[in-house]
């Protein structure tokens, strides 16, 4: 009979671990019992790892509108896992095996990173159970370039345009855009480029191509098209008597206004008239077409736990270091296919199934599908009846700790290690 996935000797040690999965927001959790023995040893060596190979026809020129491509799945079985990770079984493949002096040995030296935390738990406290609760991971990332056209405006200095005259404007996605392509699955690149042959020469709207618009001082209120020339303001200094009143009853005249009262328009000089912002007081606006294309990366990811692992939050999952069950890459990615998990394979199907909307603005360039097991480990420890937990996670086996029982900080001192997952 095969053994379970991941199996060890630390299992046969401490009794095959049953347990039930727990539902937890967006992720399906399908019983480890069936995946234990659904999926072999065999099948993890022969899965695909991360693959860096881009379709030829990605690079091809963008010169028509978006349409469904050939969905021709790439999956790369290159044997094997890449790099050494350490701690593996004689079988190629396994479960790092730990024992109790490297998993003290690893808490210990977690809790020597918090300077409030004591190290006499770590030590001192007896280790009472080990557990296996594997995770698996899948995520869906589908790389899409989006692209929308807006009008830009600047004043018409004279000269030459690229206008319907020298040949039909491009529609948006008839632009060839090769030498802005960036790599596949880059978070978020933006580029804006001048659609040719979409200049043109208009009459500046705001100013009916005068050049000027009426004051906003001196000419409120007045219909469109009209001004008032020499409109003056009251000086603000004698409040438009034309005299300063002194103390000892006598007045002189007021230096501001020169004895008038009033002083010309300060925003226009009583001209009526100001430059008109929008075409520099040229009369006319030089109009062109911008594409605006942006290229990002939408993600899905689902975890799928067991109800032993169920208090550690999902990022920790998705940043710990795991083995790649499948890894796809294609225009759109279908469901894995494992000959032997029914289970995988519904896993596979639900991460594809959760696959983010496409803006109606946007195409799909690429997508890639990749199911992850990561292996984790679940520690209790016990002292006069008290009890506490941590994990031991990934290859590079970092620690997740929750509650540990001996913290002197309260969380008020600057430290604050004890909010971070790792």
């Amino acid at each position: 009979m095969e053994a379970p996935l991941l199996a060890d000797k630390e299992q046969e040690k401490w009794g095959s671990p049953s347990y039930e999965y727990v539902g937890r927001v967006g992720s399906v959790y399908p019983p480890v019992s069936s995946i234990a023995t659904d999926v072999s040893v065999e099948e993890i060596r022969s899965a695909s790892t991360f693959s860096d190979y881009y379709p030829p026809s990605i690079h091809g020129a963008l010169i028509s509108s978006p349409e469904p491509a050939p969905n021709e799945q790439l999956v790369v079985y290159p044997g094997g896992y890449g790099g050494d990770t350490g701690g593996r079984n004689s079988q190629g493949f396994g479960k790092p095996i730990l024992d109790e002096v490297e998993i003290r040995e690893l808490l210990i030296d977690h809790v020597g990173h918090r300077c409030c935390w004591g190290s006499r738990p770590a030590r001192t406290w007896k280790i009472c159970a080990i557990e296996d609760c594997n995770v698996y991971v899948g995520t869906l990332e589908t790389f899409i370039e989006e692209r929308e056209t807006t009008r830009q405006t600047q004043p018409y200095l004279g000269g030459p345009i690229d206008g319907r005259n020298n040949g039909p404007e491009l529609g948006t996605w008839e632009l060839d855009l090769r030498s802005e392509f960036p790599l596949l699955f880059i978070p978020h690149k933006e580029t804006k480029t001048k659609v040719p042959h979409s200049e043109a020469v208009e009459k500046c709207a705001g100013c009916e191509g005068r050049g000027e618009v009426p004051c906003p001082t001196c000419n409120t209120g007045l219909d469109p098209g009209f001004y008032r020339e020499k409109q003056m303001t009251p000086c603000s200094v004698c409040h438009g008597r034309g005299l300063i009143a002194h103390r000892d009853g006598s007045d002189t005249k007021c230096i501001n206004c020169k004895g008038e009262g009033a002083i010309p328009c300060l925003t226009c000089g009583s001209h009526g008239l100001i430059k008109c912002d929008s075409c520099a007081r040229k009369g006319s606006l030089l109009t062109c077409n911008i594409a605006v294309v942006r290229w990002r990366t939408l993600s899905t990811r689902k975890v799928s736990a067991t109800s032993g692992a169920a208090s550690v939050p999902d990022e920790v999952f998705h940043k710990a270091r795991g083995v790649q069950l499948c890894n796809t890459q294609a225009h759109q990615c279908t469901p894995a296919y494992f000959a032997d998990s029914f289970l995988l394979n519904k896993f596979s199907s639900e991460v594809i199934a959760d696959r983010p909307p496409v803006p109606p603005t946007a195409r799909v360039i690429c997508e890639r599908h990749a199911i992850s097991v990561v292996p984790v480990t679940r520690v209790t420890m016990t002292k006069n009846n008290h009890f506490f937990s941590f994990y031991v996670i990934g290859l590079s086996r970092d620690v997740y700790i929750k509650d540990y029982p001996s913290e002197f900080c309260w969380g008020l001192c600057p430290c604050l290690e004890w909010l971070k997952l790792w």
